[in-house]
């Protein structure tokens, strides 16, 4: 394509005179269409914005430059941006840290003063004065690499961290001695969806992909390898252990058990199902042996003692079950429960030669110790309905630590003593917000199809429920993620102002099992549509707001579902904020990490009926020419899970499609990824942006 096939139109004074707030047609760039067109079993679709999908092209950088051009003048112009900004910083500066852990006699944990881009990671011996040792703010000089995973050790004396550029998948690992705290010359590139797992102080396993040239996948790239790196060797002398042509898998992972005696392994060609492979490292030149192979059911290491193995598993339990392996006699049908499933799914950790059964109980936590046998020694008491994580440690800890958390609790830390069950404050936020001028309530609302669906809505007290209220719905509904309360300092500046926060947990998600996620997949897909539009109509039904004040919002998996509400329901929603989302149903297969959404999603590949299925409400192809509301369409430059092909095209369709003056915007974010390792000052810069463009097209004001 050559460079002039791009027309540049950038009409833009006066744009926002006088309050408006929309645009008209001239003021967007306006964006090439191309000829390109698919057959998918006798369809022809078009795809006039393929070329979209290089961003590496010339044409595709300066069309985001000038896109970016567009929404920054737009956003410039909203009186109170700069106050929301400020208020956003206010809150954001006070002292986060991270649940600690015990490494080679020393503690670690992450500490953030408050707004720096990075947390820092410390460590203290003893009662002696905490020291940095590792500062991810030095990493680059704008703060866009991050620290992304840690391992040491069995003795804590080498650890290996991984660095993130720009947000990217695509991460380097250095290994550094803990006591000089020099890096040694181990250091390696390209490596994608990884651990790193150490075997003695010998070298360590991880795994990566080949890399491709640009987004676009091929065969030989949708491999996944697991390696064995041994220190003092270069990255080409690295050992393949499993995956590569003779057991190609899209996923797979190694991980070498607390005691060194075994290697276990993960392979999957799906984000759901696994086979669970072992080898033993104290048998030199030991076969890797499978344990459960195909991919209809998940399986988990949780903990390993005396040749057996603790597995959580789904097989004949859809919400989990802890069962015994005994390598000796590793048939299923030898294997020993230890913990039944219940009514509500389960997780598990281990620490101290404990292990500890998480539950979601209509998506809030209840954990509970159990011993190694089985038996319920005694319910951790949580704060409120919240959200609880942690509890793992090491076979020789007494204690542990756990963090909880809600919409209305800040994150705090506890310390919990394993022998006596107590448990107490290690550390608490500072944030400044006073939480009993707030409430938060959980609801349950009817879908399409009569299915009941948990909400969990949080807004000040005394609210009026007069259909004025600006909401802001969120939701996800895929993948078996489960949406638990979690605080935002974000939210607390929308709520301030009026704002009623509103959570879906949305079939897709695992709030209630395989059952739950798999009425969200495939060809149940637009159930998860369905339950988020019942959520809008509720709470227009109940008085909370109207479609003049509802907004939406969503990202990755949850940005197609905002793109798909939008483009079925315009006349629902004022405001909608599709973020890097995954919006061409047809093509998301192609790219990076696309091939492994299939469970999920289905492929136009698959037959016919799936293809007409996903052309039915895939966002990019569903866009007509009628009102939409408010959108600003969000994504980074760099990031390598859904590639921002997917929003460029969105935001093009809507641009030409738009047929009243509600802003068709796209926000572009340069060196940030899908989201991990984002610096501070550019979250706080977005969630400004987006409160800003929110309240400014409900016609609203802004005051604390």
């Amino acid at each position: 394509m050559k460079k002039n096939a791009i027309l540049i139109t950038f009409i833009f004074s006066g744009m926002m005179a006088h309050g408006q707030r929309g645009f008209f047609k001239g003021q967007y760039p306006l964006t090439n269409k191309g000829t390109q067109t698919d057959e998918y079993f006798g369809t022809k679709v078009q795809d006039p914005f393929r070329w979209l999908e290089d961003d590496r092209s010339t044409e595709t950088k300066s069309w985001v430059a000038e896109q970016n051009k567009v929404t920054a003048a737009y956003l410039g112009k909203i009186p109170y941006r700069e106050d929301i900004k400020k208020r956003l910083t206010e809150l954001w500066n006070y002292e986060k840290y991270s649940a600690p852990f015990k490494e080679g006699g020393y503690t670690y944990y992450y500490k953030n003063n408050g707004l720096q881009n990075q947390s820092i990671l410390y460590r203290q011996q003893g009662k002696g004065k905490a020291e940095i040792f590792l500062d991810p703010n030095k990493f680059s000089a704008d703060g866009t690499s991050s620290l992304q995973g840690i391992s040491f050790t069995k003795d804590g004396s080498l650890a290996a961290y991984q660095v993130s550029e720009g947000g990217s998948d695509w991460r380097k690992v250095i290994v550094i001695d803990t006591k000089t705290g020099k890096k040694t010359d181990d250091t390696l590139f390209d490596v994608k969806f990884s651990g790193t797992s150490w075997y003695k102080n010998e070298g360590f396993y991880y795994s990566s992909y080949d890399k491709p040239k640009g987004s676009q996948l091929s065969e030989k790239t949708q491999i996944h390898k697991l390696y064995y790196h041994k220190l003092g060797t270069t990255q080409s002398e690295d050992k393949l252990v499993f995956g590569g042509e003779s057991t190609p898998r899209r996923y797979v992972g190694g991980g070498v058990t607390e005691d060194e005696n075994y290697l276990i392994i993960t392979a999957a060609n799906a984000t759901y199902g696994n086979e669970l492979y072992i080898k033993d490292l104290s048998v030199a030149d030991a076969p890797i042996v499978p344990l459960v192979t195909g991919f209809d059911f998940e399986q988990d290491v949780v903990y390993s003692e005396k040749g057996k193995l603790f597995v959580l598993t789904n097989q004949g339990a859809p919400n989990r079950k802890l069962v015994i392996v005994d390598l000796s006699r590793p048939g299923k049908e030898f294997w020993k429960t230890v913990i039944n499933e219940t009514e509500f799914p389960l997780s598990v950790s281990s620490c101290g030669k404990k292990l500890f059964a998480q539950y979601l109980q209509d998506a809030v936590s209840k954990v509970y110790q159990y011993s190694l046998d089985g038996v319920r020694e005694r319910e951790i008491v949580l704060p409120g309905l919240g959200s609880a994580g942690g509890f793992g440690g090491k076979v020789s800890d007494t204690d542990n630590y756990y963090s909880y958390t809600s919409y209305l609790y800040p994150p705090t830390i506890f310390r919990y003593d394993i022998k006596t069950g107590k448990s107490e404050i290690y550390k608490t936020s500072n944030v400044k917000f006073d939480a009993s001028k707030f409430e938060s309530k959980q609801v349950f609302y009817t879908s399409a199809d009569g299915t009941k669906v948990p909400m969990i809505i949080t807004s000040k007290k005394g609210l009026a429920l007069n259909g004025r209220n600006p909401v802001l719905l969120y939701g996800y509904g895929g993948f078996n993620v489960s949406l638990s309360p979690s605080f935002s300092v974000s939210n607390v500046a929308f709520m301030e102002n009026g704002g009623v926060y509103a959570v879906a947990n949305l079939r897709g998600g695992g709030e209630y099992g395989d059952k739950w996620h798999n009425a969200g997949t495939k060809m149940q897909k637009q159930n998860v549509f369905n339950d988020f539009i019942a959520a809008a109509e509720y709470m227009i039904k109940e008085q909370y707001t109207s479609s003049k004040y509802l907004a939406i919002s969503g990202g990755s998996n949850g940005g197609l579902l905002v793109g798909a509400c939008m483009t079925q329901r315009p006349d629902l929603f004022s405001v909608c904020f599709p973020a890097v989302g995954v919006l061409d149903m047809l093509r998301y297969n192609k790219f990076t990490a696309g091939a492994g959404w299939a469970y999920d999603y289905g492929t136009a590949e698959d037959s016919k009926e799936m293809f007409d299925y996903l052309y039915k409400y895939s966002p990019v192809h569903n866009v007509k020419k009628q009102c939409y509301p408010a959108t600003m369409v969000t994504t980074g430059d760099h990031d390598d899970r859904v590639v921002p092909a997917h929003s460029f095209k969105f935001a093009a369709a809507l641009q030409e499609g738009q047929s009243c003056q509600n802003p068709m915007l796209i926000r572009i974010e340069t060196k940030a990824g899908h989201g991990a390792g984002k610096p501070t000052d550019m979250i706080i810069a977005e969630q400004a942006d987006k409160w800003s463009f929110l309240f400014w097209n409900m016609g609203l004001g802004y005051t604390r």
